[in-house]
């Protein structure tokens, strides 16, 4: 009875292992990978500038006289009317200058009187032959020099003049105090800056562009602008210079936006964001490819990203521009190329791989 059981354990445990046998083994899938494809406009096209708000018209003003400031009549960042004067000089020093000045014009007037009258005297001595020709010459040269002696006194009481209206600061348009450098009490030279005004009729914004970036902005190019403290308002803008030369300090080159349309609200100083989309005449330039952060593949010193084609993986050298929170700007990619962005570590070069849904789709 042992014997038989035992025979048909191993008959059943043989047929087993032969069925085993005879399975295929599972095949291998290839892996799936999360891609996105490098395409002009939008984020792949476009670079972004911190910047703010300035007149485009800014000055520094100067009293054109010396002298004692008595009166500071404006504060920092106030609004101030086309004439309003902002700030006064002792005008005592002037006004005694002027005084001087319209004494020796009116004593050249005296001086010039007489001589006219001389003049027309020694012309009728002359005309009847009573004096001789030299005579009529010396009177009518004294006449031609109390002349000028009379122009030159007038002019400098007219030049005394002016310098006495010299001693107020006034606006010359509409605008806002954004600096104050001197002080009530304070003696200051012609010429020295006291204030800073900013006309309000037309605002725009700055932005700073470092040099490898610049070949992608040109004067007349569109632009996007949105503001900080106004989430909603977004409006166009339009280049309208461009710096010739780098700060020495940051190196970068200060590019003034023109807003045609401000929005409302819009003011100096607000903070602003700029965006380039690359277009410089009319044509599509090539700037930097935003990529997320997982697309970028880094083993030794240069940074890399895998490209798909033809169903293969392949590695491409490319430039990091910058970095964002989620987002890296590189260059070195063509417009069609297809990235991977997710699972780059796990890749090697030909391998064959299958394309899931791109970022940002579903």
């Amino acid at each position: 009875m042992n014997r038989n059981i035992i025979c048909g354990v191993v008959f059943v445990a043989a047929f087993a292992l032969v069925g085993c046998g005879k399975e295929a083994a599972p095949e291998s899938k290839l892996p799936l990978v999360r891609t996105q494809t490098v395409g002009v406009g939008g984020a792949a096209q476009s670079a972004e500038y911190a910047g703010s708000v300035h007149g485009r018209y800014e000055k520094n003003m100067a009293f054109q006289v010396g002298g004692q400031i008595v009166e500071r009549s404006v504060q920092l960042g106030d609004r101030v009317a086309a004439g309003a004067v902002m700030m006064r000089i002792d005008p005592k020093d002037v006004a005694q200058k002027t005084a001087a000045a319209d004494a020796q014009a009116e004593s050249a007037g005296t001086q010039l009187a007489l001589a006219e009258t001389n003049l027309a005297r020694y012309r009728e001595l002359y005309a009847a032959q009573a004096v001789a020709a030299a005579v009529l010459d010396q009177y009518q040269a004294a006449y031609d020099a109390a002349l000028a002696a009379y122009q030159t006194a007038a002019a400098q009481a007219t030049q005394a003049h002016n310098a006495l209206s010299y001693t107020e600061l006034t606006a010359d348009a509409d605008g806002v105090v954004s600096g104050i450098t001197a002080e009530a009490g304070q003696v200051v030279a012609a010429g020295q800056t006291v204030l800073t005004f900013v006309e309000s009729g037309e605002l725009e914004v700055e932005i700073h562009v470092p040099e490898n970036r610049l070949a992608d902005i040109a004067v007349g190019q569109d632009v996007d602008v949105s503001f900080w403290a106004m989430e909603a308002a977004k409006t166009r803008g339009v280049v309208r210079e461009i710096a010739p030369m780098a700060d020495n300090v940051t190196r970068t080159y200060k590019i003034r936006v023109s807003i045609p349309s401000p929005p409302k609200g819009m003011a100096l100083g607000m903070t602003a964001s700029v965006r380039v989309t690359g277009t410089k005449g009319g044509g599509t330039v090539k700037t930097a490819a935003a990529l997320p952060l997982s697309a970028i593949y880094q083993t030794g010193e240069k940074p890399c990203v895998w490209l798909v084609k033809d169903g293969k993986v392949t590695l491409r050298e490319v430039s990091v521009e910058s970095f964002g929170a989620n987002e890296a700007l590189v260059k070195g990619l063509k417009d069609g190329d297809v990235v991977v962005t997710a699972g780059v570590h796990k890749l090697h070069e030909g391998e064959e791989v299958r394309l899931g849904a791109e970022a940002g789709k579903p």
